[in-house]
């Protein structure tokens, strides 16, 4: 199955290793170029401006429009919803966009972690299809349903 990796920028190391992982189990896993250069250290600089104009890095490198090509082109996305900043199983603006996304596309939604309790809970709650409560091998089980 072709999944789109997709949560929190904080989360690149976690999205790397879990490309690696869906690798092993087989499917093709998706994840933009630019994660996985900060992932390896690379480009510091670049990592200053991620934490000083967030949005401007966006723009400049096309991320979500990537994300909403490589969505459409997937079967499914995979939401690494870790801990950040207090919040347990945190899903950002960015993660929110791409659920919706993937949602009005028909594509196979799976959140790592359950639902966080944030206020658009129920637009999280209305979109995803299966919560693996942090155990990948469910996408097998349940993937193709």
């Amino acid at each position: 199955m072709k999944i789109v990796i997709c949560g929190s920028s904080t989360f690149r190391k976690e999205k790397v290793a879990m490309k690696e992982r869906l690798l092993e189990m087989g499917h093709e896993p998706v994840l933009d170029p630019t994660t996985e250069m900060l992932a390896r250290g690379e480009n510091p600089e670049l990592l200053k401006k991620i934490a000083a104009e967030h949005s401007e890095v966006k723009k400049e490198y096309g991320l979500i429009k990537w994300y909403f090509d490589a969505i459409v082109a997937s079967d499914a996305i995979l939401v690494l919803n870790y801990d950040k900043r207090g919040i347990a199983n945190y899903v950002g603006g960015n993660t929110l966009m791409e659920l919706g996304f993937a949602f009005v596309h028909g594509k196979k939604i799976f959140l790592l972690n359950p639902v966080p309790d944030v206020s658009y809970k129920d637009e999280i709650l209305a979109t995803y299809d299966v919560v693996l409560d942090g155990d990948i091998g469910k996408i097998s089980e349940v993937g193709n349903d």
